[in-house]
């Protein structure tokens, strides 16, 4: 196959485009490409979004929306799934929405395949294709909402209608027909067909002649046949007709109707009472929104009804204007490209590495990785995500303080699918590589030619409270209820209520003293009365060759066991998740009640009386 890639232009095309050289690429739907002034060529795209994308929020709303479909479609797939196919069919789901956006042809990395979620698929099968997506949801940047993509079908007792029982031959429903319709019509009047025609002429006339009078009409329709030709529409004939039947048929009733005391009727549609500047908002909105009528009341035209801009938009149809539109935009679209070359793109990515511009120890060679009992030992920095040591090309991933890096198979599934392929900890439990890399503590070794344990530890804080919050505290218990909210932590408190009526109430505390509470305190000749009868029995010197004991009940802490190995992300991975099969025999403590007979029964070890009454409790 040739190397370079034609893209063919129609709609629901899906691509990926590259804004970042570390960030995922972007999923688009490409709509038409357009050639600028300068010749470059530009995509106007669909935009999706991944879950990496929105907020926990809505993805709180998307996992349930899931759940929701998984109950109807009474299907046990998903829990049958393994965790890590689980994970890796979350970087599958996209967000579709309406946003459009222009990105640059060059851009274009691939293509791809985006469906709307099939229930009678398996979801297995977008993991089995390359380069498959799903979505089911449709998000909005603005208004940070997720809806549903389909509508919804109504089946129930709550939309369907009840059926009545079959009825007997001549029986009677019991309806009132006359409340139920009106006729309009009658076909057996006894006016000819001829006699009809001319009352419609008449009708017509009488409409030419009102817009003659009428001095905005004559604005509009300033010749006499677009005046002719407005009272010939339809909305002048069907009062003629209705004014007819109301007349019971008879002529002269009617023309008096239509030419009251005041002057003649004046019939007009919405194509009349539309001004030129009303009608090219409309055009305009039109070809932005298309035929969403509610968007188009919103932005464009917020003081017509939506009746009105309906009623318009058929009869607008009808004109020249529609017509001469339609053939524009034929025309426009022959004239568009339909293709464009995108030549292959051999540029190399900022963030390959290579032995000239990354430190010491993120390349083979710079360090030992000690493999599984049984496994040859490699080189390097294990990768990110498969924990592979070897790989023709590594590539640096995360904050560059963390040194972290993925093996190429790893970095393509991170630019294709915006993730990695093992769940971190972050998104589910993973299996962990061999436990070599590991200190005592479950914490990771860092590799940095340093022999310092790297531990990031949580930054503390301190709340201090201003005084006049104190006092607070004491004056308006009645409103705080501390023991309530100490019991509802997520009770909200009205703290402006709080401090206005402690504004009310601190003059009046020297009417009212709070009483404080005495606190009864033992005199110091009794405190030392007691030391002196029971006095702090010495403790013995421990022989040589032994361990030295606390005196406490819980187990000795191991001085920790610095490694130099490779390590991964910190923080990511539990104790547990370092210790997999391919691990030797984890560690184990020893219980509290095993130490504290290993201790009682040793002879080089004296305890007090105290100390044995603690172990008899214990």
């Amino acid at each position: 196959t040739s190397s370079n890639v034609y893209w063919w232009r129609y709609p629901g095309y899906y691509v990926y485009f590259e804004n970042s050289s570390s960030n995922p690429l972007l999923i688009r739907r490409i709509e038409e490409l357009n050639k600028t002034a300068n010749g470059n060529v530009e995509a106007k795209v669909v935009c999706f979004y991944r879950r990496r994308d929105i907020s926990s929020t809505l993805i709180a709303l998307a996992d349930k929306h899931a759940r929701e479909m998984e109950e109807e479609m009474e299907s046990p797939e998903i829990v049958d799934l393994p965790e890590k196919q689980k994970h890796q069919l979350r970087h599958r789901e996209l967000f579709l929405s309406r946003q459009l956006e222009s990105l640059p042809a060059t851009h274009i990395r691939g293509k791809c395949c985006v469906t709307l979620l099939n229930e009678t698929e398996a979801l297995k099968s977008y993991l089995d294709r390359e380069d498959a997506f799903f979505y089911s949801l449709v998000y909005d940047p603005q208004q940070k909402t997720l809806l549903a993509d389909k509508g919804e079908i109504r089946v129930g007792n709550k939309y369907q209608a009840d059926i009545t029982d079959l009825l007997k031959e001549g029986e009677d429903d019991g309806r009132d027909l006359s409340k139920l319709e009106e006729k309009v019509w009658d076909p057996s009047s006894p006016l000819t067909e001829k006699q009809i025609d001319q009352f419609l002429v008449v009708a017509r006339s009488v409409g030419t002649f009102a817009r003659a009078l009428d001095c905005s009409s004559s604005v509009r329709q300033p010749s006499l046949h677009m005046s002719a030709a407005a009272a010939s529409r339809d909305i002048t004939l069907f009062h003629a007709m209705d004014t007819l039947h109301k007349s019971g048929y008879s002529m002269s009733r009617a023309i008096a109707a239509l030419v009251p005391q005041g002057g003649p009727v004046l019939c007009r549609d919405e194509m009349e009472e539309w001004s030129a500047s009303e009608a090219n908002l409309f055009e305009e909105a039109l070809e932005k929104y298309g035929k969403d009528f509610t968007d188009i009341q919103q932005d464009f035209l917020p003081w017509k009804s939506l009746t009105s801009i309906i009623e318009y938009y058929y009869m607008w149809k009808t004109t020249d204007r529609y017509v001469q539109q339609k053939r524009l935009k034929a025309a426009e679209a022959e004239s568009k490209l339909k293709q464009v070359y995108i030549p292959n793109y051999n540029k190399p990515n900022p963030n390959q590495l290579s032995v000239n511009n990354v430190k010491p120890g993120l390349v083979n060679g710079a360090g030992t990785v000690m493999g599984a009992p049984g496994q040859a030992a490699t080189l390097g920095r294990a990768c990110e995500s498969c924990y592979t040591t070897s790989s023709y090309q590594w590539y640096s991933w995360g904050p560059p303080n963390m040194q972290c890096r993925l093996c190429a198979s790893c970095w393509t599934y991170w630019k294709k699918y915006g993730g990695l392929k093992m769940p971190t900890r972050l998104d589910g439990e993973r299996p962990g590589p061999n436990r070599n890399n590991m200190s005592p503590h479950s914490l990771p070794a860092r590799h940095s030619g340093s022999p310092k344990l790297a531990v990031k530890t949580r930054q503390a804080f301190y709340l201090q409270t201003s005084q006049l919050t104190r006092v607070a505290r004491r004056i308006c218990q009645d409103l705080l209820r501390s023991r309530y909210l100490a019991r509802h932590p997520y009770t909200p408190v009205n703290t402006a209520a709080i401090k206005a009526e402690c504004a009310v109430r601190v003059p009046e505390m020297p009417k009212n003293p709070i009483p404080s509470k005495q606190s009864v305190r033992k005199p110091l000749e009794s405190v030392v009365q007691y030391l002196e009868a029971h006095p702090c029995p010495p403790r013995p010197d421990p022989p040589r060759g032994t361990t030295i004991s606390t005196g406490s009940l819980t187990p000795i802490k191991s001085s920790p066991i610095l490694n130099n190995g490779s390590p991964t992300i910190l923080g990511k991975r539990t104790y547990e998740q370092h210790n997999g099969l391919d691990g030797t025999k984890p560690k184990t403590l020893t219980p509290q009640w095993e130490i504290v007979a290993k201790r009682s029964s040793d002879p080089g070890r004296t305890t007090t009386p105290q100390q044995d009454e603690v172990h008899e409790l214990d």
